[in-house]
């Protein structure tokens, strides 16, 4: 896998470098999905979405270590946003907002449809994904299984950064 990098993001406290995430980058990648969820992904589930070809992971240095990273699957017309984790030390420095920008970026097209699901109870990530134009458009019902939390789902496509929700599928779907 090619370590194509994006070109360096000022963020609060310093810079931060996008690059294709590896297999060599999974042990630090294991350590920020223990200390970012109450339910991590297993090695194995970043094993599979690493070897997809249809998919986009991304890492984020700064000062030379993994910060965090992302994972992005295809489905047909639209990109599901899997995983998105900032170590803990490292958040509210603008590391997410820059990891999301290389995906726009890797993807390349204006009219690309994403989607993703986010605990309801994420107050910062769900303001995150709104400044970046997703809307919240359903709710997956107990769908986190350490606590039968609900997911909002939420979409970012060319209605929903106009401010609607034209091109989205059922919206205010509860499933």
């Amino acid at each position: 896998m090619s370590r194509q990098l994006t070109a360096p993001s000022t963020i609060d406290g310093g810079s931060v470098q996008v690059r294709s995430l590896t297999y060599p980058d999974l042990p630090e990648v294991m350590s920020i999905e223990r200390r970012a969820f109450p339910t991590p992904w297993s090695l194995a589930m970043f094993v599979l979405e690493l070897s997809k070809s249809s998919g986009i992971c991304l890492a984020a240095e700064s000062a030379g270590r993994l910060a965090g990273y992302l994972i992005c699957s295809r489905y047909e017309t639209v990109w599901h946003v899997m995983n998105v984790a900032v170590d803990v030390g490292q958040q509210g420095r603008g590391i997410g907002s820059a990891l999301l920008a290389a995906l726009y970026e890797r993807v390349a097209d204006p009219d690309a449809r994403y989607t993703l699901e986010v605990r309801r109870s994420n107050d910062v990530a769900i303001h995150l994904y709104e400044r970046d134009g997703f809307r919240p458009a359903g709710v997956r019902r107990r769908y986190y299984q350490d606590n039968g939390e609900d997911a909002l789902v939420m979409w970012r496509t060319p209605d929903t950064l106009a401010g609607g929700l034209g091109d989205v599928p059922n919206p205010g779907a509860s499933w």
